[in-house]
């Protein structure tokens, strides 16, 4: 059985790209392996932003913690153990800015671990979430992924860093964009992106 890993994002709620296909893509990942989704919708359960506690909280002996250490340390270890049971990560992000939404920088801020997630070596940084499946939806109102909009994709360059900083390298991007340009650029890039979609559950069945 496979477990899949829901995260979405947007704080568009049912309207968003980003959350419909991320979504897609788990209940298909579902359907087929007769897998367990754990959603984690941080658009409509946004997490706190991490504060002192968990900075100092994550180094102190478990011993030593305050409350507040206690409570942001617990939380960090349960987003962590929702990643380390996942075999399949399927994320939803829609540009915000240029770059990801608050909501799911918060989400990456707790569990970019060190010690859990990653550490260093001689050689630098290392990842120790492998061997996992990623699927990343970003969701654009224009064209970001080529172009002269492409240099300003800091969504997707940002999260591919972040996602491989600790470990999670097989990631398979799949780009909704152009949704803003007109209704039959937005029809267009919906078509696109299911076809997509249906290329790479071919590849991974």
């Amino acid at each position: 059985m496979t477990n899949i890993l829901l995260v979405t994002s947007s704080p568009r709620g049912p309207q968003s790209l980003s959350t419909r296909f991320a979504r897609d893509i788990a209940e298909s990942l579902s359907a087929r392996s007769g897998g367990t989704i754990i959603e984690r919708d941080l658009g409509a359960a946004p997490l706190p932003h991490i504060t002192a506690a968990y900075i100092g909280g994550r180094i102190a002996p478990p011993e030593t913690r305050t409350p507040e250490q206690i409570e942001a340390v617990d939380l960090a270890q349960s987003l962590v153990d929702e990643v380390q049971a996942a075999d399949v990560i399927v994320i939803g992000s829609g540009m915000i800015n240029f770059g990801p939404p608050t909501q799911l920088k918060a989400w990456f801020d707790y569990i970019t671990w060190p010690g859990v997630t990653f550490r260093y070596n001689a050689t630098g940084p290392m990842g120790l979430l492998p061997h996992k499946k990623v699927y990343l939806v970003t969701a654009t109102g224009g064209v970001f992924s080529e172009g002269r909009n492409a240099p300003f994709d800091f969504q997707t360059s940002y999260l591919t860093h972040l996602l491989g900083f600790i470990g999670l390298t097989d990631i398979e991007v799949i780009r909704v964009e152009g949704t803003l340009i007109s209704p039959d650029a937005a029809n267009a890039a919906i078509a696109s992106t299911e076809a997509t979609i249906r290329a790479a559950l071919e590849r991974a069945a």
